[in-house]
């Protein structure tokens, strides 16, 4: 007797399930790769806007009179000064002049991974950030604190120095 050509309905389930339980076993390890990632670009971005402020007050000075960092044509320093393609609706930097002493915050209100992010960090970053914790800082996105989002879990990024 000659068999039929093609699959028999059990061979294919049985390629279904080998299958699916494939998709089970890699579904996790690609999100938690992904979590992973963006986790650490927000890191790197708060890290790379805290650089960029310093280096435009290195580079550019600062008006203490006036509180804030100067760009390169002397007036106050604004996100798109530090970088280009920076969302503000993601990105926030505020910072203080004070006697030749910046202090500084960069906030990210993204929704990532803290422990990731205080590791790429050296556990600097920090969260649930509120308005009272920013005070009188010049805002570099040029509003103040939006008051919807205090005591939001947010990622920050506090840092300091000096310009001589």
């Amino acid at each position: 007797m000659r068999r039929k050509e093609g699959f028999s309905l059990v061979e294919l389930l049985i390629v279904l399930a080998v299958m699916a339980a494939l998709i089970a076993t890699i579904t996790p390890v690609a999100l938690n790769a992904i979590r992973k990632a963006k986790a650490t670009q927000v890191a790197q971005n708060l890290k790379t806007l805290a650089s960029a402020l310093e280096n435009a007050a290195y580079v550019n000075g600062i008006d203490e009179s006036n509180n804030y960092v100067k760009n390169s044509s002397g007036s106050a320093l604004t996100l798109t000064d530090l970088g280009r393609d920076i969302d503000s609706a993601k990105y926030a930097v505020y910072y203080d002049v004070s006697s030749g002493t910046v202090e500084a915050t960069v906030v990210s209100l993204e929704d990532v991974n803290l422990t990731i992010v205080q590791g790429i960090l050296s556990g600097v970053a920090q969260a649930t950030y509120s308005a009272a914790l920013i005070g009188s800082e010049t805002s570099v996105t040029g509003s103040s604190w939006p008051s919807s989002l205090d005591g939001e879990t947010l990622t920050y990024y506090n840092f300091d120095f000096t310009v001589y």
